[in-house]
């Protein structure tokens, strides 16, 4: 049997953590909660979590900050809490690494129905690398610097790479070879503020193709499977 999922609830109101982590426990989903991010870090550091619901508006440290020192040392999912109602607030909260927003009030329902999606998506993505492995990449002309993110070419020279570019490179790279879905790209490089239905992936993928192809019109790095998404095909060494 499939172990239940365990979710952290991260809010300093008892009158929303609590009744949330009951719901959550009712309906088949081990729930722990921490009224700070003090006490989160605490969690994470005795337990297995698959998900953190965190609630981006607490005093204290700043919520955004622990977002990100998630995304840049673990792929754990997070769906953000937020009383924001500015579309450009609750971006930057999905920019700097969340999975997902709901808006307080929220209806309980809806979470639910949202936590086990992403929890379903992080679990479905295939395998890569080693997570915040410093490395490069050989392929074709170029040489990719992960730990500095920087392409460069066979002559030395630079092409600068948005943060969406680089993500997208190196999601296709750590997996060599294998289909990635336009959703599995969103998940991985985190840019599920694009919206999952959208042309965000293939307008990263066209970009890309003009900086890496010789000939983006004919492709042969970066090859789309029709009706499953993108892999990369060229010839790839890893250092």
């Amino acid at each position: 049997m499939q172990e239940s999922p365990h979710v952290l609830v991260v809010d300093d109101e008892p009158d929303i953590r609590e009744p949330l982590a009951r719901y959550l426990e009712m309906h088949e989903v081990r729930a722990t909660v921490a009224d700070g991010s003090a006490a989160a870090r605490r969690v994470l550091e005795v337990a297995a979590v698959d998900l953190i619901v965190l609630d981006i508006m607490m005093p204290g440290e700043d919520d955004l900050e622990l977002c990100r020192h998630l995304r840049a040392t673990t792929q754990l999912p997070v769906i953000l809490l937020t009383a924001m109602t500015e579309d450009t607030d609750k971006i930057v909260g999905l920019e700097v690494g969340a999975d997902d927003y709901v808006s307080k009030p929220f209806n309980l329902r809806e979470l639910l129905a949202r936590i086990k999606a992403v929890i379903r998506r992080s679990q479905s993505l295939p395998p890569g690398g080693e997570s915040g492995a410093a490395g490069s990449y050989r392929f074709d002309r170029w040489w990719l610097d992960t730990g500095g993110r920087e392409l460069v070419d066979e002559a030395g020279v630079v092409t600068p790479l948005s943060t969406g570019e680089f993500l997208l490179l190196e999601a296709l790279l750590e997996r060599l070879g294998i289909v990635l879905s336009r959703d599995q790209l969103l998940d991985l490089t985190r840019g599920r503020h694009a919206g999952p239905f959208d042309r965000a992936i293939d307008n990263q993928v066209c970009r890309l193709r003009r900086k890496l192809e010789r000939d983006p019109a004919n492709p042969k790095l970066i090859a789309t499977v029709w009706g499953g998404g993108y892999r990369f095909a060229g010839n790839v060494e890893r250092q």
